[in-house]
Protein backbone atom coordinates (compact mmCIF):
# COMPACT_ATOMS: atom_id res chain seq x y z
CA UNK A 1 0.00 0.00 0.00
CA UNK A 2 3.46 2.16 0.07
CA UNK A 3 5.13 2.61 -2.69
CA UNK A 4 8.06 4.71 -4.55
CA UNK A 5 9.47 4.54 -8.29
CA UNK A 6 12.31 6.49 -9.24
CA UNK A 7 10.64 7.89 -11.96
CA UNK A 8 8.71 10.21 -10.13
CA UNK A 9 10.31 10.05 -6.61
CA UNK A 10 13.84 10.65 -7.43
CA UNK A 11 16.55 10.76 -5.18
CA UNK A 12 14.40 9.14 -2.90
CA UNK A 13 13.92 5.42 -4.62
CA UNK A 14 15.08 3.70 -8.18
CA UNK A 15 13.57 2.23 -10.88
CA UNK A 16 10.91 3.29 -13.68
CA UNK A 17 6.82 2.37 -12.08
CA UNK A 18 6.11 0.49 -14.91
CA UNK A 19 9.22 -2.20 -13.90
CA UNK A 20 8.23 -1.63 -10.23
CA UNK A 21 4.92 -2.93 -11.30
CA UNK A 22 6.16 -5.92 -13.43
CA UNK A 23 8.16 -7.05 -10.50
CA UNK A 24 5.30 -7.06 -7.81
CA UNK A 25 4.02 -9.16 -10.58
CA UNK A 26 6.43 -11.65 -10.61
CA UNK A 27 6.64 -11.83 -6.69
CA UNK A 28 2.56 -13.18 -6.80
CA UNK A 29 1.15 -9.57 -5.83
CA UNK A 30 -2.66 -9.26 -6.57
CA UNK A 31 -3.51 -6.01 -5.26
CA UNK A 32 -0.75 -2.89 -5.60
CA UNK A 33 -0.77 1.07 -4.61
CA UNK A 34 0.92 3.54 -6.41
CA UNK A 35 1.77 6.38 -3.72
CA UNK A 36 4.03 8.49 -5.23
CA UNK A 37 5.38 11.98 -3.13
CA UNK A 38 2.81 14.69 -3.37
CA UNK A 39 4.47 18.02 -4.79
CA UNK A 40 5.52 20.59 -2.22
CA UNK A 41 5.43 23.97 -2.59
CA UNK A 42 7.76 26.35 -1.05
CA UNK A 43 11.44 26.54 -1.64
CA UNK A 44 11.69 25.98 2.49
CA UNK A 45 10.63 22.31 1.67
CA UNK A 46 13.42 21.57 -1.05
CA UNK A 47 15.95 18.93 -0.03
CA UNK A 48 19.71 19.37 -0.13
CA UNK A 49 20.02 18.16 -4.04
CA UNK A 50 17.15 19.97 -5.22
CA UNK A 51 18.77 23.16 -4.28
CA UNK A 52 21.20 23.69 -7.31
CA UNK A 53 18.30 25.45 -9.16
CA UNK A 54 16.13 26.06 -6.45
CA UNK A 55 13.38 27.55 -8.45
CA UNK A 56 13.22 25.24 -11.11
CA UNK A 57 13.72 22.25 -9.05
CA UNK A 58 10.17 23.53 -7.09
CA UNK A 59 8.38 24.01 -10.26
CA UNK A 60 8.76 20.63 -11.79
CA UNK A 61 6.90 19.07 -8.67
CA UNK A 62 3.62 19.53 -9.79
CA UNK A 63 4.13 18.18 -13.45
CA UNK A 64 5.79 15.65 -12.18
CA UNK A 65 2.80 14.91 -9.97
CA UNK A 66 -0.10 15.27 -12.86
CA UNK A 67 2.50 13.34 -15.42
CA UNK A 68 3.08 10.06 -12.21
CA UNK A 69 -1.31 10.28 -12.35
CA UNK A 70 -1.20 9.78 -16.15
CA UNK A 71 1.18 7.22 -16.26
CA UNK A 72 -0.54 5.58 -13.19
CA UNK A 73 -3.56 5.71 -15.07
CA UNK A 74 -2.31 4.08 -18.40
CA UNK A 75 -0.41 1.21 -16.03
CA UNK A 76 -3.48 0.50 -14.31
CA UNK A 77 -5.47 -0.26 -17.75
CA UNK A 78 -2.37 -2.05 -18.81
CA UNK A 79 -2.19 -4.55 -16.36
CA UNK A 80 -5.43 -4.77 -14.91
CA UNK A 81 -6.12 -8.58 -16.20
CA UNK A 82 -2.85 -9.21 -13.63
CA UNK A 83 -2.62 -6.96 -10.71
CA UNK A 84 -5.04 -4.19 -9.29
CA UNK A 85 -3.81 -1.34 -9.32
CA UNK A 86 -4.89 1.49 -6.70
CA UNK A 87 -3.48 4.91 -7.67
CA UNK A 88 -2.65 7.06 -4.09
CA UNK A 89 0.31 9.44 -3.16
CA UNK A 90 1.90 10.14 -0.08
CA UNK A 91 0.52 13.37 1.75
CA UNK A 92 3.35 14.63 3.46
CA UNK A 93 1.99 17.15 6.16
CA UNK A 94 5.16 19.57 6.85
CA UNK A 95 3.02 22.13 8.26
CA UNK A 96 -0.93 23.21 8.37
CA UNK A 97 -0.71 25.40 5.57
CA UNK A 98 -0.31 21.45 3.13
CA UNK A 99 -4.02 20.84 4.50
CA UNK A 100 -5.62 22.01 1.58
CA UNK A 101 -3.41 21.13 -0.93
CA UNK A 102 -3.80 17.24 0.06
CA UNK A 103 -7.06 17.74 0.25
CA UNK A 104 -7.14 19.06 -3.28
CA UNK A 105 -4.97 16.07 -4.48
CA UNK A 106 -7.02 13.18 -3.06
CA UNK A 107 -10.29 14.82 -4.70
CA UNK A 108 -8.49 14.18 -7.96
CA UNK A 109 -10.68 11.51 -9.52
CA UNK A 110 -7.93 9.28 -10.50
CA UNK A 111 -7.25 9.03 -6.39
CA UNK A 112 -8.38 5.90 -4.55
CA UNK A 113 -6.48 6.97 -1.39
CA UNK A 114 -3.55 8.57 0.23
CA UNK A 115 -0.91 7.97 3.12
CA UNK A 116 -0.63 10.49 5.70
CA UNK A 117 2.62 11.00 6.65
CA UNK A 118 5.04 13.05 8.85
CA UNK A 119 8.57 13.66 7.64
CA UNK A 120 9.43 16.82 9.88
CA UNK A 121 9.37 18.53 13.03
CA UNK A 122 8.73 21.70 12.81
CA UNK A 123 8.81 22.10 9.24
CA UNK A 124 12.66 20.42 9.66
CA UNK A 125 13.00 16.80 8.05
CA UNK A 126 13.78 14.20 10.49
CA UNK A 127 15.27 11.18 8.22
CA UNK A 128 17.21 13.04 5.74
CA UNK A 129 20.81 12.80 7.71
CA UNK A 130 21.92 12.91 10.96
CA UNK A 131 22.48 16.70 10.79
CA UNK A 132 18.92 17.27 9.66
CA UNK A 133 18.14 15.62 12.26
CA UNK A 134 19.91 17.56 14.93
CA UNK A 135 18.32 20.99 13.67
CA UNK A 136 14.88 19.29 14.19
CA UNK A 137 16.12 18.20 18.02
CA UNK A 138 17.21 22.03 18.38
CA UNK A 139 14.07 23.25 17.08
CA UNK A 140 11.84 21.70 19.59
CA UNK A 141 14.31 21.73 23.06
CA UNK A 142 13.25 25.62 23.51
CA UNK A 143 11.48 24.76 27.10
CA UNK A 144 14.42 22.58 28.02
CA UNK A 145 16.62 23.92 31.12
CA UNK A 146 20.25 24.97 29.64
CA UNK A 147 23.59 25.35 30.88
CA UNK A 148 25.95 28.15 31.32
CA UNK A 149 26.84 28.52 27.72
CA UNK A 150 22.90 28.22 26.82
CA UNK A 151 23.24 24.75 25.58
CA UNK A 152 21.16 21.69 26.25
CA UNK A 153 23.79 18.95 26.66
CA UNK A 154 22.24 15.44 27.45
CA UNK A 155 21.05 14.23 24.13
CA UNK A 156 18.26 11.83 26.04
CA UNK A 157 15.91 15.01 27.23
CA UNK A 158 16.47 16.74 23.61
CA UNK A 159 15.23 13.62 22.28
CA UNK A 160 12.21 13.20 24.54
CA UNK A 161 11.41 16.73 23.46
CA UNK A 162 11.43 16.11 19.85
CA UNK A 163 9.51 13.23 19.88
CA UNK A 164 7.13 14.56 22.09
CA UNK A 165 6.54 17.54 19.15
CA UNK A 166 6.46 14.61 16.69
CA UNK A 167 3.52 12.93 17.88
CA UNK A 168 1.78 16.40 18.52
CA UNK A 169 2.17 17.25 15.00
CA UNK A 170 1.63 13.73 14.17
CA UNK A 171 -1.77 14.47 15.95
CA UNK A 172 -2.83 17.66 13.63
CA UNK A 173 -1.96 15.77 10.80
CA UNK A 174 -4.50 13.02 12.07
CA UNK A 175 -6.98 15.27 13.04
CA UNK A 176 -7.20 17.76 9.75
CA UNK A 177 -7.03 14.93 7.44
CA UNK A 178 -8.26 11.53 9.08
CA UNK A 179 -6.09 9.38 6.47
CA UNK A 180 -7.07 5.80 5.35
CA UNK A 181 -3.67 4.81 5.71
CA UNK A 182 -0.91 6.13 8.39
CA UNK A 183 2.46 6.15 6.99
CA UNK A 184 5.70 5.08 9.09
CA UNK A 185 3.70 5.65 12.19
CA UNK A 186 7.04 6.17 14.80
CA UNK A 187 9.51 7.39 12.01
CA UNK A 188 10.96 9.62 14.79
CA UNK A 189 13.14 6.69 15.21
CA UNK A 190 15.22 6.31 12.59
CA UNK A 191 18.42 8.64 13.68
CA UNK A 192 17.70 8.45 17.34
CA UNK A 193 20.12 7.75 19.32
CA UNK A 194 18.63 4.91 20.85
CA UNK A 195 16.41 3.90 17.94
CA UNK A 196 15.11 0.69 19.79
CA UNK A 197 14.75 2.17 23.07
CA UNK A 198 11.40 1.68 25.42
CA UNK A 199 9.60 4.91 24.96
CA UNK A 200 6.91 3.59 27.77
CA UNK A 201 9.73 5.28 30.16
CA UNK A 202 9.09 8.63 28.76
CA UNK A 203 5.65 9.51 30.21
CA UNK A 204 4.77 12.35 27.81
CA UNK A 205 5.62 10.12 24.62
CA UNK A 206 3.86 7.23 25.29
CA UNK A 207 0.55 8.96 26.10
CA UNK A 208 0.83 10.85 22.81
CA UNK A 209 1.80 7.85 21.18
CA UNK A 210 -1.50 5.97 22.92
CA UNK A 211 -3.79 9.09 21.93
CA UNK A 212 -2.55 8.92 18.10
CA UNK A 213 -3.91 5.19 18.09
CA UNK A 214 -6.88 5.90 19.54
CA UNK A 215 -7.67 8.37 17.16
CA UNK A 216 -6.74 6.57 13.75
CA UNK A 217 -9.15 3.67 14.75
CA UNK A 218 -11.86 5.53 15.86
CA UNK A 219 -12.33 6.57 11.96
CA UNK A 220 -11.45 3.18 11.04
CA UNK A 221 -8.07 4.23 9.62
CA UNK A 222 -4.98 1.45 9.25
CA UNK A 223 -1.39 1.54 9.97
CA UNK A 224 1.14 0.32 7.55
CA UNK A 225 3.86 -2.30 8.44
CA UNK A 226 6.48 -0.55 6.76
CA UNK A 227 10.06 -2.52 6.91
CA UNK A 228 11.83 0.63 4.99
CA UNK A 229 13.32 0.69 8.60
CA UNK A 230 15.02 -2.69 8.35
CA UNK A 231 17.03 -1.59 5.39
CA UNK A 232 18.14 1.37 7.33
CA UNK A 233 19.50 -0.52 9.92
CA UNK A 234 16.90 -0.15 12.07
CA UNK A 235 16.22 -4.33 14.51
CA UNK A 236 12.28 -3.42 14.08
CA UNK A 237 10.51 -2.25 11.43
CA UNK A 238 7.27 0.89 11.37
CA UNK A 239 5.86 0.75 14.02
CA UNK A 240 7.98 -0.72 16.52
CA UNK A 241 6.62 -3.52 18.25
CA UNK A 242 5.62 -2.02 21.60
CA UNK A 243 3.21 0.07 19.04
CA UNK A 244 2.39 -3.06 16.92
CA UNK A 245 1.35 -5.14 20.07
CA UNK A 246 -1.21 -1.89 20.77
CA UNK A 247 -2.68 -1.94 17.50
CA UNK A 248 -3.09 -5.66 17.58
CA UNK A 249 -4.73 -5.45 21.16
CA UNK A 250 -7.36 -2.42 19.40
CA UNK A 251 -7.38 -4.82 16.25
CA UNK A 252 -6.36 -2.10 13.90
CA UNK A 253 -5.66 -3.20 9.99
CA UNK A 254 -2.24 -3.61 9.08
CA UNK A 255 -1.17 -2.78 5.93
CA UNK A 256 2.29 -3.70 3.92
CA UNK A 257 4.74 -1.18 1.84
CA UNK A 258 7.21 -1.67 -1.00
CA UNK A 259 9.46 0.38 -2.33
CA UNK A 260 11.37 0.48 -5.23
CA UNK A 261 15.12 0.24 -4.52
CA UNK A 262 18.34 -1.49 -6.14
CA UNK A 263 18.26 -4.48 -7.76
CA UNK A 264 14.26 -4.64 -6.93
CA UNK A 265 14.89 -4.95 -3.72
CA UNK A 266 11.24 -5.56 -2.01
CA UNK A 267 11.05 -4.94 1.29
CA UNK A 268 9.98 -7.36 3.85
CA UNK A 269 6.18 -7.71 4.44
CA UNK A 270 4.85 -8.93 8.13
CA UNK A 271 1.38 -8.64 7.29
CA UNK A 272 -0.49 -7.91 4.48
CA UNK A 273 -4.46 -6.53 4.06
CA UNK A 274 -5.22 -6.86 -0.03
CA UNK A 275 -8.83 -4.38 -0.12
CA UNK A 276 -10.69 -3.75 -2.90
CA UNK A 277 -10.10 -1.47 -5.51
CA UNK A 278 -12.26 1.26 -4.41
CA UNK A 279 -12.03 4.54 -3.06
CA UNK A 280 -10.09 4.77 0.65
CA UNK A 281 -10.53 8.02 1.21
Amino acid sequence: MHSHSGQFCPGHAKDQLEDVIKHAITLGYTTMGLTEHMPRTALEDLYPEELDEPEASLAALAPRHAAYLKEALRLQALYAPQISLLIGFEGEWMRPAYESLIGELAADPAIDYFIGSLHHVNGVPIDYDKEYYARAMASAETALPRGEDGEVSDVEPREEKMYERYYDQQYEMLVALRPRIVGHFDLIRLMSADPGRDVRRWRGVWERIERNLAFVASYGGWLECNSSALRKGLAEPYPCRLIAEVTTISEFDISSNLLSTTPFAVLGVLHYCPVKASKLL
